[in-house]
């Protein structure tokens, strides 16, 4: 696997290629998934979610749904970015058997935004610092999902290569990535990344498991830089989620587990790593995203509106579920089993 080293792969592009890097802070933590479990209020597991504010129970464009115009505000730095991703919450469990939610922490560079997540859209593959390839940007009612929850050993984890953990030493550690969670406290953090599909089928903007209608290359992984398979024929973007766990405050070995294992789990039950998922929902307004990745674009967009930070952590939904999320727990919120 070829490694998303940031630091030194940012240092090198030139303002001719394309692609975006920003930070998007949280709009919410709640046991809802619109796009998996869509009008159950509340979903199995908990989810952190962030983007733009029309984010709901129920998002389903043929009964209307529309990102953009229902949404009033966003958390990313792009105003014109009403998306909604979202991922699993991770958990700390302790030796007593209570559980306590792991913290989202702001990159460099983005500090004071509130937890969230930092999103690349990309022509190719991080590491190819030509960023040269021609996409087409997702259309509205677009959705995907990349992942399985279900998943608990590593031989089911090789579907998705694309989703990875790194055990953060410092602010810039990219390497080396897991399919697993790490097994050793983590000094700066664990970083959960997820890289989404860049072939589209050309026709369905969604599919009864919301991953059918996407591919990677068909010459094998998603690095590959290889041609859509014919099924797949249109390249798009591809999406990158970054998301940094704040573990610092749970890195006393002696509060791990005796048994040498390793305390986190997410919040789906899963203590392998391996059922790491995302999901995301388009919903850039007009043709920005289309112009930006046309354009000269590098890390900021002179075609796209920046918002401070300020603004973005003022960006948020009611709580729809209405319950107990933080300190210390008896149980995964919705009681989770653990496994």
């Amino acid at each position: 696997m070829k490694l998303n080293i940031f630091v030194t792969a940012l240092g090198l592009f030139a303002r001719t290629n394309a692609l975006l890097r920003f930070g998007c802070a949280q709009l919410t933590v709640q046991r809802l998934d619109p796009l998996v479990n869509s009008g159950q209020n509340p979903s199995p597991h908990l989810h952190q979610i962030i983007g733009g504010n029309s984010f709901n129970v129920s998002m389903d464009p043929k009964a209307g749904h529309d990102l953009v115009k229902g949404s009033t505000c966003t958390t990313c730095q792009f105003t014109e970015d009403f998306s909604n991703y979202w991922t699993a919450v991770i958990y700390f469990k302790a030796k007593n058997g209570t559980f306590k939610r792991v913290p989202q922490r702001a990159q460099q560079g983005m500090e004071g935004t509130q937890g969230g997540m930092v999103v690349y859209y990309m022509t190719d593959a991080l590491f190819d610092t030509a960023q040269k390839s021609k996409v087409t940007a997702f259309k509205p009612g677009f959705r995907m999902l990349i992942g399985d929850v279900s998943y608990r050993n590593r031989d089911q984890a090789r579907d998705f290569r694309q989703l990875t953990y790194i055990c953060m030493q410092n602010e810039g550690t990219r390497a080396p990535e897991s399919v697993n969670f790490p097994t050793t406290p983590c000094p700066a953090g664990i970083m959960a990344n997820h890289r989404f599909p860049t072939c589209w089928d050309g026709v369905n903007l969604d599919s009864p498991n919301h991953r059918d209608h996407v591919a990677y290359p068909e010459s094998g992984t998603f690095e590959s830089g290889g041609p859509c398979p014919s099924t797949h024929p249109v390249k798009i973007p591809q999406i990158l989620l970054e998301t940094v766990w704040d573990t610092k405050a749970f890195n006393n070995k002696a509060d791990w587990p005796t048994d040498g294992s390793q305390p986190f789990v997410w919040s789906s039950g899963d203590k392998t790593g391996y059922s790491t998922h995302a999901d995301y929902v388009f919903g850039w307004k007009d043709d920005s995203l289309q112009k930006a990745m046309d354009g000269h674009t590098y890390v900021s967009a002179p075609m796209l509106k920046t918002q401070a930070i300020a603004q973005q952590n003022k960006c948020n939904v009611p709580d729809m579920v209405k319950e107990t999320i933080d300190g210390w727990l008896p149980a995964l919120p919705g009681n989770v089993m653990v496994n």
